[in-house]
């Protein structure tokens, strides 16, 4: 059997030269691509619905056990409880569908997620759930740049990026609910 040689990641020049297109996404309301539930590390899963809870994130969800962001007291940083990436980014991105994980994002949408669409607080109704707009950056792990080159990881980072937040908003959940990918996320 003759296996395709896996898609080369996005260069630099690529990145640069969709950049326009990532920033034209909708701005108030934005069609939901995929949704995703990770009960472990490298596990995936792909619902047509999530609930989302105050306490406990996405119940099951490693976020609870495992969360890359403590407070003081080692609970998790609820701020980093749903991410959500731009659908134009991903479909740049994660090319081998086939080879490559998925960025594992809870939520994927067609959506502006600058800083100037999007401060810090705004809030997001996702279905019957509500999210507000964490402070934190996400820039982009060491595991983004390994999947999808150091380009990618690089164009996150670039000057004058980080306010573009190519790589996507954290948020922390406002009011429980359940989000279907089915729904649009709309600006509230």
């Amino acid at each position: 059997m003759i296996r395709a040689a896996p898609c080369p990641p996005a260069s630099a020049d690529e990145l640069a030269a969709t950049l326009p297109h990532v920033l034209a996404a909708p701005k108030t309301v934005a069609p939901i691509a995929s949704l995703c539930w990770r009960a472990g590390f490298r596990e995936r899963s792909f619902p047509g619905r999530l609930l989302f809870t105050r306490g406990c994130g996405i119940p099951g969800e490693r976020w609870r056990k495992h969360p890359w962001l403590r407070l003081s007291d080692g609970a998790p940083d609820t701020r980093i409880q749903v991410s959500i990436l731009p659908a134009r980014v991903c479909d740049l991105v994660w090319r081998d569908r086939g080879g490559t994980p998925h960025p594992g994002d809870s939520i994927v949408a067609d959506l502006d997620t600058t800083e100037a669409n999007l401060p810090a607080g705004s809030l997001l109704q996702a279905g019957t759930a509500v999210l507000r707009v964490s402070d934190v950056f996400n820039d982009g792990c060491v595991k983004w740049s390994a999947r999808y080159g150091a380009a990618a990881k690089d164009w996150i980072v670039a000057p004058g990026h980080p306010p573009l937040r190519l790589r996507g908003i954290l948020c922390s959940i406002a009011i429980g609910g359940v989000v279907a990918v089915t729904d649009r996320l709309r600006k509230i």
